[in-house]
């Protein structure tokens, strides 16, 4: 069931992209570099693909919005799992778990075409004749 409108997605993944990147400081695991820098890169991740993903929020509009939703799907695994594939579970494992279930969420959950105004809007054959 597909219930979240893919603009709403994109508020969110940027907001979550940032999230992540800062989210070693302010939930004080930034000691263990691996619990660190795995959430960093999913964060720096997060931003570029929603920056490139064809969607009112994209802005570079290169990659289709179902291949964004299957990357989301695929990092929330990778994110939920990291703490035991890179071995710090015994440290810090439910920051990664619940960003990582929560991406898997979003990705089930967001409608995989963008609205029809913005379907509208970029298939108009102004716009074709302007790219």
């Amino acid at each position: 069931m597909r219930f979240i409108p893919t603009r709403f997605h994109g508020v969110l993944d940027y907001i979550v992209g940032i999230f992540l990147i800062v989210a070693p400081w302010v939930l004080d695991f930034s000691e263990h570099d691996a619990a660190t820098w795995t959430m960093v890169i999913a964060g720096i991740i997060v931003l570029l693909q929603t920056a490139m993903t064809d969607f009112e929020l994209g802005l570079i509009r290169r990659i289709p919005m179902r291949n964004h939703l299957m990357m989301d799907f695929m990092l929330g695994v990778l994110l939920a799992l990291s703490p035991w594939l890179f071995g710090f579970s015994h440290y810090v494992y439910l920051p990664h778990l619940i960003l990582g279930i929560f991406s898997i969420l979003a990705s089930l959950t967001t409608h995989r075409v963008p609205s029809h105004s913005y379907n509208a809007e970029h298939t108009s054959p102004d716009h074709i004749r302007n790219l």
